[in-house]
């Protein structure tokens, strides 16, 4: 374990099925490590077998290879893990991607990629919690994006995504309340392999920190934390929230140096 996550989450999760898609990734692993030591039962996905392989195995949860951005294989997953544990309490999709481009600059095939990968994938996972998790009731997180709260530059077709999944979930948090309650977690820039090509130079890694009032980069814990906060039964007063963990990037401006 990390250090972290032994004292993460509630009794409430204890012998709980959730089911995290992104779970191999470095925000999704550090989640499923928290969930996992909080007592749940833990079913990761995602696409890559092999990353997956290795963090269930590291953790002793349970894996399933799906591709997000489908609507059968997303339906197929809940169902699988409905059969392994009973229900679910929880279900949060960290599937995602990380595109930097002018709209100009942006194909077609760019576009459609980012939507699938960041939106359509969130709505995958909205629309099969609220088929199967009506009757039993929990929570779904889904991940934002400070691009989708404050204007960013080169950042159209991430941004356009990520409004998407902060409406969706006020919408589907309308729709399911008071069965399922549905939210989202709105990271500034983080720490994780996904990211690491945006601070591969010094002179890139400076100009990101200094965009964050609390100038640094996040760390993945730090977005897991919220993320199983926001899953936590004990905080069930929660719903149709994006909760930004940005270093205060989308409402605080840095302090000017002089």
């Amino acid at each position: 374990m990390d250090g972290q996550s032994g004292s993460a989450g509630s009794p409430a999760f204890a012998g709980q099925g959730v089911l995290i898609i992104g779970g191999a990734g470095g925000i999704g692993a550090n989640v499923a490590e928290r969930l996992v030591a909080a007592g749940a039962r833990v079913m990761i996905a995602g696409r890559d077998e092999a990353r997956l392989a290795a963090v269930s195995s590291r953790l002793g949860c349970e894996h399933a290879v799906c591709d997000a951005t489908s609507f059968e294989q997303v339906d197929a997953l809940f169902d699988q893990a409905i059969a392994k544990f009973g229900s679910l309490v929880g279900a949060a999709n960290l599937a995602g991607s990380i595109m930097l481009k002018a709209a100009h600059q942006t194909s077609a095939a760019d576009f459609r990629s980012v939507i699938d990968q960041n939106l359509t994938s969130a709505f995958a996972i909205v629309r099969s919690a609220g088929r199967v998790m009506r009757s039993s009731g929990g929570a779904v997180v889904l991940m934002s994006s400070t691009a989708g709260e404050v204007g960013l530059p080169n950042h159209e077709a991430i941004a356009a995504a990520k409004a998407g999944v902060s409406g969706l979930v006020r919408a589907a948090a309308a729709t399911y309340a008071p069965a399922i309650r549905v939210n989202a977690v709105a990271p500034g820039l983080t720490r994780t392999p996904m990211a690491k090509p945006l601070v591969s130079s010094e002179v890139a890694e400076k100009a990101s920190i200094a965009m964050h009032p609390l100038g640094r980069l996040g760390e993945a814990a730090e977005v897991a934390a919220a993320v199983v906060f926001l899953l936590d039964p004990a905080n069930s007063w929660i719903t149709g929230q994006t909760l930004a963990v940005d270093g205060g990037l989308s409402r605080v401006r840095p302090r000017m140096k002089m």
